[in-house]
Protein backbone atom coordinates (compact mmCIF):
# COMPACT_ATOMS: atom_id res chain seq x y z
CA UNK A 1 0.00 0.00 0.00
CA UNK A 2 2.94 2.53 0.82
CA UNK A 3 4.59 1.19 -2.06
CA UNK A 4 1.25 2.17 -4.13
CA UNK A 5 1.03 5.47 -2.20
CA UNK A 6 4.33 6.73 -3.78
CA UNK A 7 3.62 5.53 -6.98
CA UNK A 8 0.61 7.07 -7.07
CA UNK A 9 1.89 11.02 -6.00
CA UNK A 10 5.27 10.72 -8.25
CA UNK A 11 3.07 10.13 -11.00
CA UNK A 12 1.30 13.19 -10.02
CA UNK A 13 4.14 15.52 -10.76
CA UNK A 14 4.25 15.49 -14.54
CA UNK A 15 0.56 15.99 -14.22
CA UNK A 16 1.08 18.68 -12.50
CA UNK A 17 3.63 20.46 -14.92
CA UNK A 18 1.49 19.47 -17.46
CA UNK A 19 -1.46 21.73 -15.66
CA UNK A 20 0.57 24.74 -14.83
CA UNK A 21 1.44 24.30 -19.16
CA UNK A 22 -2.03 24.75 -19.92
CA UNK A 23 -2.92 26.98 -17.60
CA UNK A 24 -0.33 29.56 -18.97
CA UNK A 25 -1.61 28.81 -22.66
CA UNK A 26 -5.21 29.27 -21.95
CA UNK A 27 -4.59 32.64 -20.46
CA UNK A 28 -1.80 33.58 -23.06
CA UNK A 29 -5.02 32.91 -25.91
CA UNK A 30 -7.60 34.61 -24.24
CA UNK A 31 -8.74 37.97 -26.06
CA UNK A 32 -7.52 40.83 -24.00
CA UNK A 33 -4.38 41.64 -22.31
CA UNK A 34 -4.06 42.67 -18.57
CA UNK A 35 -2.70 46.31 -19.65
CA UNK A 36 -5.92 47.10 -21.15
CA UNK A 37 -7.60 47.83 -17.32
CA UNK A 38 -4.67 49.97 -16.82
CA UNK A 39 -5.53 52.05 -20.00
CA UNK A 40 -6.92 55.84 -18.32
CA UNK A 41 -6.75 59.01 -20.46
CA UNK A 42 -4.18 60.54 -17.56
CA UNK A 43 -1.50 57.77 -18.76
CA UNK A 44 0.59 58.32 -21.46
CA UNK A 45 1.21 55.28 -24.79
CA UNK A 46 4.92 55.51 -23.23
CA UNK A 47 4.41 54.51 -19.48
CA UNK A 48 2.05 51.81 -20.53
CA UNK A 49 4.73 50.57 -22.93
CA UNK A 50 7.56 50.73 -19.79
CA UNK A 51 4.89 48.86 -17.77
CA UNK A 52 4.53 46.05 -19.99
CA UNK A 53 8.29 46.14 -20.00
CA UNK A 54 8.67 45.96 -16.65
CA UNK A 55 6.27 42.95 -16.33
CA UNK A 56 8.09 41.02 -18.36
CA UNK A 57 4.67 40.84 -21.07
CA UNK A 58 7.04 41.61 -23.80
CA UNK A 59 9.41 38.75 -23.36
CA UNK A 60 8.57 35.36 -25.44
CA UNK A 61 6.06 33.04 -24.35
CA UNK A 62 8.60 30.27 -23.27
CA UNK A 63 10.45 32.73 -21.01
CA UNK A 64 7.52 34.54 -19.31
CA UNK A 65 6.28 30.47 -19.01
CA UNK A 66 9.43 29.36 -17.13
CA UNK A 67 9.67 32.58 -15.16
CA UNK A 68 5.97 31.60 -13.87
CA UNK A 69 7.07 28.09 -13.33
CA UNK A 70 10.54 29.51 -11.44
CA UNK A 71 8.19 31.42 -9.35
CA UNK A 72 5.96 28.85 -8.29
CA UNK A 73 8.60 26.12 -6.97
CA UNK A 74 9.35 29.00 -4.64
CA UNK A 75 5.87 29.71 -3.40
CA UNK A 76 5.29 32.15 -5.39
CA UNK A 77 2.01 33.05 -7.35
CA UNK A 78 3.00 36.17 -8.74
CA UNK A 79 0.97 39.64 -8.06
CA UNK A 80 -2.42 42.08 -9.76
CA UNK A 81 -1.61 44.26 -12.15
CA UNK A 82 -3.25 46.82 -10.61
CA UNK A 83 -2.36 46.95 -6.97
CA UNK A 84 0.97 44.48 -6.37
CA UNK A 85 -0.68 42.20 -3.97
CA UNK A 86 0.77 38.68 -3.77
CA UNK A 87 -1.81 36.29 -5.87
CA UNK A 88 -0.18 33.61 -2.81
CA UNK A 89 -1.70 35.87 0.19
CA UNK A 90 -4.88 36.74 -1.34
CA UNK A 91 -5.68 33.14 -2.00
CA UNK A 92 -4.74 32.43 1.43
CA UNK A 93 -7.51 34.95 2.87
CA UNK A 94 -9.82 34.01 0.81
CA UNK A 95 -8.83 29.97 1.30
CA UNK A 96 -10.75 29.65 5.12
CA UNK A 97 -14.22 30.95 3.64
CA UNK A 98 -14.40 28.43 0.75
CA UNK A 99 -13.48 25.52 2.78
CA UNK A 100 -15.81 26.36 5.18
CA UNK A 101 -18.43 26.50 2.41
CA UNK A 102 -17.23 23.52 -0.31
CA UNK A 103 -16.57 21.18 3.24
CA UNK A 104 -19.67 21.60 4.43
CA UNK A 105 -21.46 21.22 1.31
CA UNK A 106 -19.25 18.11 0.47
CA UNK A 107 -20.08 16.56 3.73
CA UNK A 108 -23.97 17.27 3.27
CA UNK A 109 -23.77 16.08 -0.29
CA UNK A 110 -22.40 12.45 1.22
CA UNK A 111 -24.29 12.10 4.67
CA UNK A 112 -27.40 13.00 2.61
CA UNK A 113 -27.14 11.77 -0.90
CA UNK A 114 -26.05 8.03 0.43
CA UNK A 115 -28.78 7.23 2.46
CA UNK A 116 -31.09 8.72 0.60
CA UNK A 117 -29.76 6.54 -2.66
CA UNK A 118 -29.93 3.57 -0.13
CA UNK A 119 -33.42 3.95 0.46
CA UNK A 120 -34.54 4.50 -2.48
CA UNK A 121 -33.10 1.32 -3.89
CA UNK A 122 -34.56 -1.20 -1.07
CA UNK A 123 -38.25 0.75 -1.86
CA UNK A 124 -37.84 0.94 -5.67
CA UNK A 125 -40.67 1.09 -7.26
CA UNK A 126 -42.40 2.69 -4.87
CA UNK A 127 -44.17 6.38 -4.85
CA UNK A 128 -41.10 7.01 -2.28
CA UNK A 129 -38.74 6.02 -5.03
CA UNK A 130 -40.53 7.83 -7.50
CA UNK A 131 -40.66 10.80 -5.28
CA UNK A 132 -36.67 10.88 -4.42
CA UNK A 133 -36.01 10.07 -8.07
CA UNK A 134 -38.31 13.80 -8.79
CA UNK A 135 -35.82 15.65 -6.11
CA UNK A 136 -32.51 14.24 -7.65
CA UNK A 137 -33.70 15.23 -10.94
CA UNK A 138 -34.83 18.92 -9.71
CA UNK A 139 -31.20 19.26 -8.12
CA UNK A 140 -29.45 18.11 -11.15
CA UNK A 141 -31.23 20.08 -13.12
CA UNK A 142 -32.43 23.22 -11.60
CA UNK A 143 -29.45 26.30 -12.57
CA UNK A 144 -27.75 27.00 -8.79
CA UNK A 145 -27.88 30.77 -9.09
CA UNK A 146 -31.89 30.31 -9.67
CA UNK A 147 -32.16 28.14 -6.57
CA UNK A 148 -29.60 30.48 -4.86
CA UNK A 149 -31.98 33.58 -5.55
CA UNK A 150 -35.18 31.51 -4.70
CA UNK A 151 -33.75 30.16 -1.21
CA UNK A 152 -32.90 34.28 -0.39
CA UNK A 153 -36.26 34.76 -1.40
CA UNK A 154 -38.55 32.45 0.64
CA UNK A 155 -36.05 31.87 3.48
CA UNK A 156 -34.42 35.37 3.69
CA UNK A 157 -37.10 38.17 2.38
CA UNK A 158 -40.28 36.07 3.01
CA UNK A 159 -39.62 34.13 6.22
CA UNK A 160 -36.53 36.25 8.14
CA UNK A 161 -35.05 32.73 8.99
CA UNK A 162 -31.47 33.39 7.33
CA UNK A 163 -29.43 36.04 6.49
CA UNK A 164 -29.45 37.11 2.85
CA UNK A 165 -25.37 37.59 2.44
CA UNK A 166 -22.16 37.43 3.82
CA UNK A 167 -20.05 35.37 6.41
CA UNK A 168 -21.25 37.01 10.00
CA UNK A 169 -23.00 39.58 10.65
CA UNK A 170 -20.77 43.06 11.18
CA UNK A 171 -20.18 43.79 14.41
CA UNK A 172 -22.03 41.22 16.47
CA UNK A 173 -22.41 41.38 20.40
CA UNK A 174 -22.20 38.19 22.08
CA UNK A 175 -20.11 35.74 23.30
CA UNK A 176 -18.83 32.95 21.09
CA UNK A 177 -21.51 30.70 20.92
CA UNK A 178 -23.44 33.48 19.75
CA UNK A 179 -21.05 34.22 16.64
CA UNK A 180 -20.96 30.18 16.15
CA UNK A 181 -25.11 30.61 15.75
CA UNK A 182 -24.38 33.41 13.56
CA UNK A 183 -21.95 32.13 10.90
CA UNK A 184 -24.21 28.93 10.98
CA UNK A 185 -27.19 30.86 9.90
CA UNK A 186 -25.16 32.57 7.41
CA UNK A 187 -23.92 29.16 6.33
CA UNK A 188 -27.01 27.16 5.86
CA UNK A 189 -28.33 28.64 2.41
CA UNK A 190 -25.15 28.73 0.37
CA UNK A 191 -24.15 25.71 1.57
CA UNK A 192 -27.76 23.50 0.38
CA UNK A 193 -27.55 25.19 -2.65
CA UNK A 194 -23.58 24.25 -3.55
CA UNK A 195 -24.57 20.52 -1.87
CA UNK A 196 -27.70 20.10 -4.06
CA UNK A 197 -26.36 19.31 -7.78
CA UNK A 198 -23.89 16.65 -6.15
CA UNK A 199 -26.34 15.52 -3.52
CA UNK A 200 -28.73 14.41 -6.38
CA UNK A 201 -25.69 12.94 -8.34
CA UNK A 202 -24.31 11.10 -5.44
CA UNK A 203 -27.49 9.72 -4.47
CA UNK A 204 -28.63 8.61 -7.98
CA UNK A 205 -24.93 6.82 -8.12
CA UNK A 206 -26.14 4.94 -4.78
CA UNK A 207 -29.58 4.17 -5.92
CA UNK A 208 -27.96 2.41 -9.31
CA UNK A 209 -24.89 0.66 -7.48
CA UNK A 210 -27.04 -0.30 -4.61
CA UNK A 211 -29.98 -1.87 -7.02
CA UNK A 212 -27.27 -4.34 -8.80
CA UNK A 213 -25.54 -5.30 -5.63
CA UNK A 214 -28.88 -6.13 -3.64
CA UNK A 215 -29.16 -8.74 -6.54
CA UNK A 216 -26.04 -10.86 -5.76
CA UNK A 217 -26.39 -14.41 -4.62
CA UNK A 218 -24.45 -13.61 -1.14
CA UNK A 219 -27.09 -11.40 -0.35
CA UNK A 220 -29.87 -14.06 -1.36
CA UNK A 221 -27.38 -16.38 0.71
CA UNK A 222 -27.36 -13.92 3.74
CA UNK A 223 -30.83 -13.41 3.72
CA UNK A 224 -31.62 -17.22 3.71
CA UNK A 225 -29.30 -17.58 6.77
CA UNK A 226 -32.11 -15.66 8.35
CA UNK A 227 -30.35 -12.52 8.86
CA UNK A 228 -31.91 -9.41 9.93
CA UNK A 229 -32.68 -6.61 6.48
CA UNK A 230 -30.21 -4.23 8.23
CA UNK A 231 -27.79 -6.51 8.41
CA UNK A 232 -28.18 -7.77 5.10
CA UNK A 233 -28.30 -3.85 3.96
CA UNK A 234 -25.45 -2.17 5.41
CA UNK A 235 -22.81 -4.64 6.16
CA UNK A 236 -22.68 -6.67 3.24
CA UNK A 237 -24.53 -4.73 0.50
CA UNK A 238 -23.72 -1.01 1.18
CA UNK A 239 -19.90 -2.30 1.81
CA UNK A 240 -19.79 -3.39 -1.77
CA UNK A 241 -21.89 -0.63 -3.07
CA UNK A 242 -20.13 2.50 -2.29
CA UNK A 243 -17.35 1.42 -4.18
CA UNK A 244 -18.50 3.31 -7.55
CA UNK A 245 -19.93 6.04 -5.37
CA UNK A 246 -16.52 6.84 -3.63
CA UNK A 247 -15.29 7.60 -7.68
CA UNK A 248 -17.76 10.86 -6.79
CA UNK A 249 -15.29 11.61 -4.01
CA UNK A 250 -12.65 13.15 -6.43
CA UNK A 251 -15.24 14.45 -8.71
CA UNK A 252 -17.07 16.36 -6.26
CA UNK A 253 -14.08 18.41 -5.40
CA UNK A 254 -14.08 20.09 -8.68
CA UNK A 255 -17.61 20.38 -8.81
CA UNK A 256 -18.05 22.19 -5.67
CA UNK A 257 -15.21 24.70 -6.30
CA UNK A 258 -16.34 25.39 -9.62
CA UNK A 259 -19.99 25.57 -8.36
CA UNK A 260 -18.57 28.02 -5.17
CA UNK A 261 -18.03 30.66 -8.30
CA UNK A 262 -21.56 31.56 -8.66
CA UNK A 263 -22.47 30.03 -5.24
CA UNK A 264 -20.44 32.68 -3.10
CA UNK A 265 -21.18 35.56 -6.31
CA UNK A 266 -24.70 34.91 -5.00
CA UNK A 267 -24.62 35.40 -1.40
CA UNK A 268 -21.91 37.67 -1.23
CA UNK A 269 -19.46 34.76 0.24
CA UNK A 270 -16.14 36.00 0.96
CA UNK A 271 -14.66 33.44 -0.56
CA UNK A 272 -12.28 32.21 -3.95
CA UNK A 273 -15.06 32.02 -5.92
CA UNK A 274 -16.06 35.53 -5.38
CA UNK A 275 -12.61 36.55 -6.04
CA UNK A 276 -12.34 34.14 -8.92
CA UNK A 277 -15.34 36.17 -10.42
CA UNK A 278 -13.23 40.06 -9.40
CA UNK A 279 -10.26 38.52 -11.12
CA UNK A 280 -11.84 37.80 -14.54
CA UNK A 281 -13.56 40.69 -14.58
CA UNK A 282 -10.76 42.76 -13.79
CA UNK A 283 -8.46 40.46 -16.28
CA UNK A 284 -6.26 40.04 -13.34
CA UNK A 285 -4.49 37.07 -14.97
CA UNK A 286 -1.90 36.39 -12.22
CA UNK A 287 -5.46 35.53 -10.03
CA UNK A 288 -6.73 33.50 -12.05
CA UNK A 289 -3.41 31.66 -13.26
CA UNK A 290 -3.16 30.77 -9.39
CA UNK A 291 -7.14 29.88 -8.60
CA UNK A 292 -6.91 27.51 -11.19
CA UNK A 293 -3.25 26.03 -10.21
CA UNK A 294 -4.53 26.17 -6.28
CA UNK A 295 -7.87 23.92 -7.31
CA UNK A 296 -5.99 21.75 -9.41
CA UNK A 297 -4.02 20.34 -7.00
CA UNK A 298 -6.97 20.42 -5.06
CA UNK A 299 -8.61 18.20 -7.26
CA UNK A 300 -5.17 15.64 -7.58
CA UNK A 301 -5.52 15.57 -3.45
CA UNK A 302 -9.28 14.51 -3.85
CA UNK A 303 -8.76 11.59 -6.80
CA UNK A 304 -5.14 10.04 -4.50
CA UNK A 305 -7.16 10.21 -1.17
CA UNK A 306 -10.44 8.47 -3.27
CA UNK A 307 -7.65 5.86 -4.45
CA UNK A 308 -7.19 5.14 -0.72
CA UNK A 309 -10.47 4.96 -0.17
CA UNK A 310 -11.20 2.31 -2.60
CA UNK A 311 -8.12 0.39 -0.54
CA UNK A 312 -10.13 0.60 2.18
CA UNK A 313 -13.38 -0.33 1.18
CA UNK A 314 -12.13 -3.13 -0.80
CA UNK A 315 -9.40 -5.41 0.62
CA UNK A 316 -8.81 -6.96 -3.22
CA UNK A 317 -7.56 -3.34 -4.49
CA UNK A 318 -5.10 -3.66 -1.98
CA UNK A 319 -3.49 -6.87 -3.01
CA UNK A 320 -3.82 -5.75 -7.02
CA UNK A 321 -1.69 -2.76 -6.25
Amino acid sequence: MQHYLIKRILSTLPLMVGITLLTFLIMQITPGNPMQTMIDPRISTAELARAQERMGLNDPLIVQYFRWLGQIVQGNLGYTVKTGQSVATMIGERLPATLLLTVTAFLLSFIVGVPLGVYSATNKYTKRDYGLTIFSFIGISVPSFFFGIALIYLFAVKLNWFPTSGLATINLQGGAGAIFLDKLRHLVLPAIVLALPNLAVIMRFTRSSMIEVLTNDYIRTARAKGLGGGMVKYKHALRNAIIPVITMFGISIPTLFGGAYITETIFNWPGMGSLGIQAITAREYPVIMGLNLFTSLLVLVGNLTADVLYAVADPKIRLTK
